[in-house]
């Protein structure tokens, strides 16, 4: 029953949970997760809801084209947590002021 257990030693490990290696898949993930914090952290300030707002929406395109491309569960998992944070962040930056802040309009 020895190999019935294994260890995951890094995040890639978690990514990579088929043996195989994802880059593309693995860069969808990262982008996804950074543009969903930068989303979500951006909406503390009201200044800042353009950067909220266009963040946001860039993580959502991204995190939906790394759900259609997707191999694993664990880079499903954080697509869905990165997915999330970006359209959390998108519609608070639409709220203070949206996409192009009143320039349009």
């Amino acid at each position: 029953m020895a190999q019935a257990v294994r260890t995951q030693r890094s995040l890639l490990a978690l990514l990579n949970s088929d043996g195989k290696a994802h880059p593309v898949e693995n860069t969808m993930v990262a982008v996804t997760v950074a543009l969903g914090a930068i989303a979500i952290f951006t909406t503390f300030s009201h200044s800042l809801h353009l950067v909220s707002s266009w963040a946001g929406l860039l993580g959502i395109f991204a995190g939906m084209w790394g759900q259609f491309i997707s191999a694993t569960t664990g880079e499903r998992f954080l697509l869905i947590i990165g997915l999330g944070a970006s359209a959390v962040g998108f519609f608070i930056g639409m709220a203070h002021g949206g996409l192009f802040g009143g320039v349009l309009g």
